[in-house]
């Protein structure tokens, strides 16, 4: 049933301001197919249609379409063969306890860019072979319980965080760390390529980090992006400044592409030769240059073969988890959100600022800026949209005064004595502490202000004492606690809050915008 794969090349090394593959042929699925079977039952509702990165935007058209498999494709042998391609995992006794989610009719799915290179490598431009699978997108899709809209959180690879202990490939269990976000999903994959210990230890760490219950996962490989960019025949980028990276082999021109496989991943994937070398334009881009592929999967939607090769390529890409559901649960997510309108899609990438504001030897990671993104990961699990509105009513320092925060101060970190010097402190600013000790686990990484409902203003003033400290409302009643990890002198530090120069701003952008906007 599948059809081959269309003819192309690797990026070429002189200037190509447009490029596109050969003709991919004729083969395709039956001719004069049958009525289209119902839609198949059985899977979740909600679906995101949009994504950060190469695997992403394959991963979102694929359910985009999907839709329209019964109506373009309509015989049931053609959804055999889709529905076989997608690759399923069952993780859920491998992540152990998530946190309480409160609005389970709303969907967070993580959405994962496995970078697999095995024998493709250097085709691609690197000079060297990973030894495990890497998580090159990394990406949050929240799903309204209305479905009226989606909030899509792209989060920087090189993101500072806490690790917990996951399970490799060895059967045996890794050391809680503190790294980049990416190291979660190669820890998993140690001894094996495993992708689903990867993508476990993934959601572990984003859950710990960031309080959000993540329901279901897709993970989109490389070869996979580059197979649905040439079955729509090409996707049209745009640039305002000419390309020429030597590490992807990309060179283009001032103006309009229509990129092949090669040449999208490249454009995707490029980094140090375009604006200012950061990965947080190259979300952007990844960003818009999503909005642009499916625009494009919309005007082949007429083509049966066309869709036909997409939908066969983007499925055999795919692994989800197995309560998902195969096919049939990403044709009811997408069934869910049919209505949504592109300009309820939202993206953004997380707010960062440089570690090495706080590191000056750690020039290459960054770290999340709060306490906005503690609000962004609150939004999430509230099931809020996330605006410039929330955050700036949020944003500053509560008109209150710090005699009217009463907290307990918790060491955390083997730092004999920690609790009773950072305590003394928020007491000369003016807090009033009613208790310190000590945490049973002295092994804690992340330093977190945990407060009740009512409490936001004076756990906002604390954070505007406690520099980069966690935000987390808990249920029931109490005083605020200040836990201290062993982060704490290097993300947080008493005293007054120096403001830090963003490596990243909170910057939406709607699915409905043209990829041109931000070019």
């Amino acid at each position: 049933m599948s059809p081959p794969d269309p003819g192309e090349r690797p990026p070429q090394t002189s200037p190509t301001p447009q490029t596109r593959d050969a003709d991919p042929g004729t083969a395709g699925p039956p001719s004069s197919p049958p009525p289209p079977p119902a839609p198949p039952a059985g899977g979740n509702g909600g679906r995101p249609h949009w994504s950060r990165r190469k695997r992403v935007l394959a991963w979102l058209g694929a359910i985009t379409t999907v839709i329209v498999v019964a109506a373009a494709l309509g015989a049931y042998g053609v959804y055999r063969h889709l529905n076989g391609n997608v690759h399923q995992l069952n993780i859920s006794g491998i992540i152990g306890n998530q946190p309480v989610n409160h609005h389970p009719r709303a969907e967070n799915i993580l959405v994962i860019g496995s970078d697999t290179r095995f024998g493709q490598a250097r085709r691609y431009g690197s000079s060297h072979t990973f030894s495990t699978d890497q998580s090159d997108t990394l990406l949050i899709v929240h799903i309204a319980a209305d479905r009226k809209w989606a909030d899509v959180m792209s989060i920087p690879r090189d993101s500072w965080v806490n690790i917990p202990s996951c399970r490799m490939g060895n059967g045996q269990m890794s050391s809680p760390t503190t790294f980049k976000i990416n190291e979660a999903f190669a820890i998993g994959n140690l001894y094996g390529n495993r992708t689903d210990l990867g993508v476990a230890c993934t959601i572990k760490t984003l859950e710990v980090d960031t309080g959000i219950p993540i329901n279901h996962f897709v993970a989109v490989n490389f070869g996979g992006f580059r197979a649905m960019v040439n079955a729509l025949g090409g996707v049209p980028e745009c640039n305002t400044a000419p390309i020429n990276d030597p590490k992807s082999g990309l060179h283009l021109t001032v103006g309009h592409h229509l990129l092949n496989g090669w040449n999208a991943l490249a454009y995707v994937r490029a980094r140090y030769t375009l604006g200012n070398g950061s990965d947080i334009q190259r979300i952007g881009r990844q960003q818009a240059f999503m909005s642009s592929l499916i625009e494009r999967v919309k005007s082949k939607l007429l083509n049966p073969v066309a869709i036909y090769r997409f939908l066969d390529a983007a499925t055999r890409s795919l692994t989800v988890d197995s309560a998902m559901g195969g096919l049939p649960g990403l044709y009811n997510m997408a069934t869910s959100v049919r209505n949504m309108q592109p300009s309820q899609v939202t993206f953004f990438t997380l707010p960062t600022y440089p570690r090495s504001q706080v590191v000056p030897t750690d020039t290459a990671n960054v770290m999340w800026t709060q306490p906005e993104d503690s609000m962004i990961f609150q939004a999430f699990r509230n099931d809020v949209p996330v605006t410039v509105a929330l955050l700036h009513h949020h944003h500053g320092r509560p008109s209150i005064s710090p005699g009217s925060v009463s907290l307990a101060v918790v060491n955390g970190t083997p730092n004999a004595g920690l609790q009773d010097s950072v305590a003394s402190q928020l007491q000369q600013d003016g807090f009033h502490v009613v208790r310190t000790g000590t945490s049973a686990n002295s092994s804690v990484t992340e330093t977190v202000i945990r407060y009740h409902s009512g409490q936001s203003a004076q756990a906002r003033l604390l954070a505007s004492k406690i520099h980069g400290a966690a935000l987390f409302q808990v249920a029931g009643s109490g005083q605020i606690s200040l836990l201290l990890g062993s982060n704490y002198g290097t993300t947080a530090n008493p005293g007054p809050r120096v403001t830090p120069i963003p490596a990243s701003s909170f910057a939406p952008r709607t699915a409905s915008q043209s990829i041109c906007t931000n070019a």
